[in-house]
């Protein structure tokens, strides 16, 4: 909530500036192709820095997916402690992509009018790792245990102890950095990072203990994509544009991995193109999976929204505030004007 307190007031500092360039770029953008008077200009604003996270927007860009669709594609990249929700909120970028979706629940119930329009990721990656003399593999082994979790990631130590019955006192949350060596000293009994994060994981060797935030009973989203309210009562033609060539380019990694990491190197050199190629082999397995065989790339589920905002609403996340409603927070309706376009890849 830290992190959203800032934003908030960010985004009421500048909200007055005006909401005209809606779909339009931010100056923070990088130039992604020529101006067009028949383009129109969508920012897409990240809340980290150039990884393969962004693979099917970068792909989609440089092979003329956006363009096809009638778009001048912009990236707007973010970094620690820069959700980007005042960004988009304000209207300097068109969308933007969060790395879990209790942000932007928290950003609702803050009468932020920001709404998710697609799913990223099927399952949120985020996982407990721990070292087999010393193993963590329910929920209920965290009992009596030291948890390490950058900061703004307390909240999802806190819903799995809720969902399974653990007492605030039995665990011990610590924040840490993204450094995995407290996990070797004994600092903590556990590290959390993303199954996605192949290069940092690595030297905790092939026999370390994994407990995911899905399996501990914990079942969020994450990179969700979403965009304000007006965006989508003025210009849903420009939302749905976007995912259509979104995912096309989600769909040519997931195919073509070698070649679409390729691609990202050359637009960012200074990312290590192994390590980026093994984030990207361990991230389609949450980009895709059986539902989005069936429904297309980005589907996403009401009642899994509304489970989410139930357990985040049983902690206290929403001290204070109106707790925001499924309807609030999710639309189905930009999926639903794309779904013949979206691939449908498992």
């Amino acid at each position: 909530m830290d992190d959203l307190a800032m934003e908030r007031r960010v985004f009421l500092k500048i909200a007055g500036i005006g909401t005209g360039s809606l779909a339009f770029g931010a100056g923070m953008a990088d130039a992604a192709t020529p101006v067009s008077t028949t383009m129109t200009s969508v920012v897409e604003q990240f809340d980290w820095i150039a990884n393969s996270r962004i693979l099917g927007e970068v792909v989609a860009r440089d092979l003329g997916y956006y363009e096809d669709e009638g778009i001048r594609f912009s990236i707007a990249l973010g970094g620690p402690h820069n959700t980007g929700v005042a960004s988009v909120a304000s209207g300097y970028a068109t969308l933007g992509l969060l790395s879990s979706s209790p942000t932007l629940m928290a950003a609702r119930a803050g009468d932020i009018p920001l709404k998710c329009i697609a799913a990223g990721f099927q399952r949120h990656p985020l996982t407990f790792y721990s070292l087999p003399d010393n193993p963590i593999r329910t929920p209920q082994d965290m009992r009596g245990k030291r948890i390490g979790i950058a900061r703004p990631g307390f909240n999802l130590v806190q819903a799995v102890m809720s969902k399974n019955g653990i007492a605030e006192d039995e665990v011990q949350i610590v924040a840490l950095g993204g450094d995995i060596a407290p996990l070797f000293n004994g600092q903590v009994d556990a590290i959390s990072a993303w199954a996605t994060d192949a290069t940092k994981l690595k030297p905790l060797g092939p026999d370390r203990v994994a407990l995911s935030l899905w399996d501990s009973g914990v079942q969020l989203y994450a990179n969700p994509y979403y965009t304000t309210d007006t965006m989508l009562q003025e210009r849903p033609e420009v939302i749905a544009a976007f995912l259509r060539g979104t995912a096309r380019g989600w769909a040519y990694a997931r195919g073509n991995p070698e070649q679409a990491v390729d691609i990202l190197v050359r637009s960012y050199p200074m990312l290590d193109r192994n390590g980026e190629l093994l984030a990207l082999r361990a991230a389609l397995s949450f980009v895709f999976d059986e539902q989005t065989k069936m429904e297309g790339w980005g589907t996403m589920r009401k009642d899994t929204w509304a489970d989410q905002i139930r357990l985040f609403d049983s902690i206290g996340q929403f001290s204070g505030q109106d707790v925001p409603t499924v309807d609030d927070v999710m639309t189905l309706s930009m999926l639903n004007a794309t779904a013949d376009q979206r691939p449908k890849i498992g």
